[in-house]
């Protein structure tokens, strides 16, 4: 498949229209919990409540691509009965919801080193992946254990491996090829990406997909967000003229 990256895929978005591809980085899960004197797990319960009402208000919306980031590779850190508890989470939604998502017409793929998670909750990712592989009205992207400069260097080290085994010239090298090693290869680059919580940093997601993405930072916790919200950000966007370093 096509890379997606490169000056090729820059228009992703039909102008005057939603933006294609919205990527999300859901933050403020343990906030909210701690704000309410609950436990971090029923944080991140709720915040899988708001992930559910994002993807349901972005179909509707018409955007065609939604990437969530839900565990970030340096979210291993974190103590080890919230990892089990996010595990926990992460099977019941699986278990959950697959059959919602082909229902409405959702693809759902996982990017990210997912195996870390264990054998059982990566097939029943596979499972869920090829449950839902025809759906055509939104393809919803969840980013698990996932780095963005770990990614460039899985990618990087793949491109040495097949220069070295004499099945890639390095001089053919261009964006477009370099995109086909990321997970990301095939999808369009994000035209919009929101943060929640207030918070204004990319924190390692999708470094080499966002160099031409706009921002929107949103100052609402993670499992308050809604309908509302998003429709605020795709109005945002709305707004933003994207030259993509051509002069007006």
């Amino acid at each position: 498949m096509s890379a997606a990256t490169g000056p090729a895929r820059l228009a992703a978005a039909p102008a005057g229209g939603p933006p294609a591809h919205v990527a999300i980085i859901m933050d403020g899960n343990r906030r909210w919990a701690q704000a309410r004197g609950l436990p971090v797990a029923l944080g991140h319960r709720a915040g899988a409540e708001a992930a559910r009402r994002t993807v349901e208000a972005a179909a509707k919306q018409g955007v065609a691509w939604l990437t969530l980031f839900a565990f970030s590779s340096e979210n291993w850190r974190r103590p080890i009965e919230e990892v089990s508890a996010l595990t926990g989470l992460l099977r019941l939604y699986l278990r959950s919801e697959v059959a919602s998502l082909v229902k409405e017409g959702v693809r759902l793929r996982v990017i990210g080193d997912f195996h870390r998670f264990g054998p059982e909750l990566a097939r029943a990712i596979a499972a869920a992946e090829e449950a839902t592989a025809g759906g055509t009205r939104l393809n919803l992207n969840i980013a698990l254990s996932y780095g963005g400069r770990e990614e460039i260097v899985q990618a990087a080290r793949a491109i040495a491996e097949q220069a070295a085994a004499g099945r890639l010239d390095p001089a053919t090298l261009t964006e477009a090829r370099f995109g086909a090693f990321l997970q990301t290869a095939g999808m369009p680059d994000p035209d919009l990406i929101i943060r929640t919580s207030g918070e204004q940093r990319l924190s390692n997601f999708l470094l080499w997909q966002a160099a031409y993405a706009e921002f929107v930072f949103q100052d609402v916790l993670w499992p308050d967000y809604g309908a509302e919200h998003l429709a605020e950000a795709l109005a945002a966007y709305g707004q933003r003229e994207r030259r993509y370093g051509s002069r007006p």
